[in-house]
């Protein structure tokens, strides 16, 4: 899809910001408030109060911030010009209720528990109890913290500081907003590397709807995560081969997995990346050792200083409590069940499914990887958070910002990772209702029937790369 080449660029800038303003309007008629009604359903929430004016304004708000961005995906006049745009976009946000999640009370809560002493890792934070216990949707009042060390701690010392629901937002909230600024700094030496223009590697990742809605206002620690996955890769691409800014690359991509671990996925491309030369088994020990070092020293250093252990990683099957057909593998678990159910049987075929998803990833990230040695190490660091994102059992919409970050300064086209952020921006309602719940009699069926599609386009890829090319006259290959 060509962009529109007749939309002046401040009329792009201004209707975004008449899109955010909206939004932030509909955050404080029916966001996800303290006190809203946990696990409504989406006529609840147009039954409920301003409920047929918050879903209008909702709609239109994100319409127009959405149409603003895609406008202007490929003419973007300069980075300085995304950055100022970008700003004006998260202004009307930060000073309005959270919006699409009510994960930031969860953060609180849990920061509760470790600046009282407990571990968030061996219990629910309904053991403390916390004061804001009732913030909290009930299916993750007495499950394990799923994020790392790190963020546990830094939600101690918010609660700490605060000692108030409130001000906890805000200081959550002030930690996305580094995130973007960290992110920000890098995307553009990233970009450079690979020979993307930097104002459409900022715009792309930065002017997304998911940035400004569950990134900031929301106040996700994938904010967080996501930057200082960014400057570790950034600062490992703008040294190749130089020990000490490898060893600084590596602790900021250990902070980052010790934010959530999913931003380890982009390691071994880093260390790939930080080859001053070609690829060498002796090369990779030399310039990548520092790189996997500094992370695996990072995450471990982090977990002992807080005096926590790596409980964490148990927290993470935690994820399997949501089912949403926007998890390639569970909506093929679910339609399965649908389709034996004409003929009586009823199944759950989401186990097998989720569990083949993840081994389909543990085959596919070591092939990225050998792929990456002789191509480019950045761009595959993409592809395999894109792939870790699109495998896992459960996909939010904010999850999205782990590959599109990375892809948006490493490949030239990127639009269909923008595809992906566009419609996943649509998904959910302003107080985090998940449309995705209520919709997977059709939800999972359409997925399925994508997933099918992508998996026959990619065999008839592999096949075509493989097959010889044509022989010249007289038997001499091209």
């Amino acid at each position: 899809m060509a962009a529109c080449p007749s939309v002046p660029l401040h009329l792009a800038r201004w209707t975004g910001v008449a899109g955010s303003i909206m939004l932030a309007v509909a955050a404080f008629l029916g966001g996800a408030l303290p006190s809203s009604p946990h696990r409504v359903t989406p006529v609840a929430v147009w039954q409920g109060p301003n409920g047929p004016l918050l879903i209008a304004v909702w709609t239109v708000g994100l319409g127009l911030l959405a149409w603003a961005w895609w406008t202007l995906r490929d003419r973007v006049p300069s980075a300085r010009w995304a950055l100022v745009t970008v700003g004006l976009w998260l202004v009307p946000l930060l000073v309005a209720p959270p919006l699409g999640s009510r994960d930031v009370y969860a953060y609180a809560c849990q920061g509760a528990s470790y600046a009282a002493g407990f571990s968030p890792y061996e219990q629910g934070v309904s053991a403390l109890p916390c004061p804001w216990l009732d913030t909290i949707s009930p299916i993750w009042r007495d499950t394990p913290a799923p994020y790392g060390p790190l963020f546990v701690v830094l939600s101690g010392a918010v609660v700490a500081l605060t000692d108030s629901l409130v001000g906890s937002i805000v200081l959550f909230r002030l930690l996305a907003v580094a995130g973007v600024a960290l992110t920000a700094a890098g995307l553009p030496v990233l970009a450079r590397r690979c020979g993307v223009p930097a104002g459409r590697a900022l715009w792309l990742a930065l002017g997304s709807p998911l940035v400004g809605v569950h990134l900031v206002s929301g106040a996700h620690n994938d904010a967080l995560m996501v930057g200082l996955l960014v400057a570790g890769l950034a600062v490992v691409a703008s040294r190749p081969g130089r020990p000490g800014p490898l060893l600084a690359g590596g602790l900021l991509l250990g902070l980052a997995g010790a934010v959530k671990v999913t931003a380890l996925v982009a390691v071994p491309f880093a260390a790939l990346a930080a080859l001053a030369g070609a690829y060498s088994v002796r090369g990779l020990l030399r310039d990548g050792g520092p790189v996997v070092g500094g992370a695996v020293g990072a995450v471990v250093g982090v977990t002992l200083a807080a005096g926590l252990d790596f409980g964490w990683i148990a927290g993470l099957e935690q994820g399997g409590l949501v089912i949403a057909w926007t998890s390639p593998p569970t909506a093929v678990g679910q339609t399965l069940g649908y389709l034996a159910l004409p003929f009586g049987w009823h199944i759950d075929a989401l186990p097998v499914t989720r569990a083949i998803g993840v081994a389909v990833l543990a085959l596919l990230l070591p092939w990225l990887w050998w792929r990456a040695r002789t191509g480019e190490p950045l761009r595959y660091a993409g592809l395999a958070l894109a792939a870790t994102v699109a495998l896992a059992p459960l996909f939010h919409p904010w999850y999205w910002m782990w590959p599109l970050a990375v892809l948006a300064a490493t490949i030239r086209r990127a639009d269909w990772a923008a595809v992906v952020a566009l419609v996943a921006s649509f998904l959910v309602l302003p107080d985090g209702t998940g449309l995705p719940r209520y919709t997977k009699t059709a939800g999972a069926p359409l997925m399925t029937l994508f997933v099918i599609v992508v998996a026959v386009r990619l065999v008839r890829s592999a096949r075509a790369a493989r097959r010889p090319a044509a022989a010249e006259p007289g038997g001499v290959r091209r």
